[in-house]
């Protein structure tokens, strides 16, 4: 399984790829990592590719994928700086263990979207099956066009539907 993300840094787009330790999900709690001392979280949406494809026109891109779900994305936003001062890839800052908590799937693709995404989901599948071959299972997430905001022990990320709560993650 693929976790591809797009992300929003210095006014731009870029396309990222975390392993599957980056998820966290089941209402679990979300652990300061003990090198970082400013964590920063920007909501996303996931969205859950359902079939094989491979530079898919956005036209058809719905086609690819069968439910979405809300997300926050974690970046160690000092580590971040310090690579990017050093010209040095901010991996490290971006696809650590846990840093991307998933909510609840929702099936109705069209029950919930977000605002202010960097990309459309159809866009995001374009984008991403033209690099590699996106397959049933992989998650692709798109961030929200915005500056991350700081978050500290016992911060609570809650989104929720319809009066539905459908991601609670609590920092610790």
């Amino acid at each position: 399984m693929k976790i591809i993300g797009f992300i929003y840094h210095d006014g731009s787009t870029e396309m990222v790829l975390k392993g599957d330790s980056c998820l966290l999900n089941g209402r679990k709690p979300m652990f300061l990592p003990d090198w970082t001392a400013e964590l920063g979280v920007t909501d996303c949406l996931i969205l859950r590719v359902s079939r094989l494809g491979k530079e898919i026109a956005p036209k058809y891109a719905d086609r690819y994928y069968d439910a979405v779900a809300p997300g926050a994305d974690f970046i160690a936003l000092d580590v971040a700086r310090e690579a990017q001062a050093a010209g040095q890839p901010w991996t490290r800052a971006l696809a650590f263990d846990y840093s991307l908590a998933i909510g609840e799937w929702i099936a109705d693709k069209g029950q919930w979207t977000m605002d202010n995404l960097v990309l459309t989901p159809e866009q995001a599948i374009a984008e991403a099956s033209k690099v590699m071959t996106i397959r049933q299972g992989d998650l692709i997430y798109i961030q929200a066009k915005c500056a991350p905001r700081l978050v500290q022990k016992e911060d609570i990320i809650r989104v929720e539907i319809d009066g539905e709560e459908k991601l609670y993650c609590k920092i610790k």
